[in-house]
């Protein structure tokens, strides 16, 4: 069954805000869409460590639901399916950066470890990518 729109109502913009980012994977895909422009779903998959297909499946529809993600199907066999932001996408991963700035403030003060992520273009163990 199929999730409703959300629509609100809500009690303020950070709650109208938080409903479309909601979800572990949906601000790791926004910052892979921003990094790399467009991604096919299986390298989301790869570069998302622990995220499931059906996970991954179902918050790329949302977002694409929430006008945050464009989704591209190619009349090819196989089929060709690609992912990229949206404008709307792009000036929403753009309000997420000072909290981004703020979590990495907090793993400095609180010295927690960043998990590395390996990286198509580098080799495992030279990942520079922080969260």
């Amino acid at each position: 069954m199929a999730k409703a729109p959300r629509s609100g109502p809500y009690i303020c913009g950070t709650d109208a805000a938080l409903d479309v980012v909601s979800g572990k994977w949906k601000g790791l895909i926004l910052w892979e869409l921003h990094d790399h422009g467009v991604r096919r779903f299986a390298e989301l998959r790869r570069a998302l460590p622990g995220v499931s297909e059906k996970m991954l499946t179902q918050h790329l529809r949302e977002m694409e639901a929430d006008s945050l993600v464009h989704r591209e199907v190619y009349a090819e066999v196989p089929p060709k399916v690609e992912y990229s932001l949206t404008e709307t996408g792009a000036s929403l991963n753009k309000a997420l950066g000072p909290l981004g700035e703020w979590g990495r403030e907090r793993l400095r003060r609180e010295g927690l470890e960043v998990t590395p992520v390996p990286r198509d273009d580098q080799p495992v163990g030279s990942s520079t990518r922080a969260t």
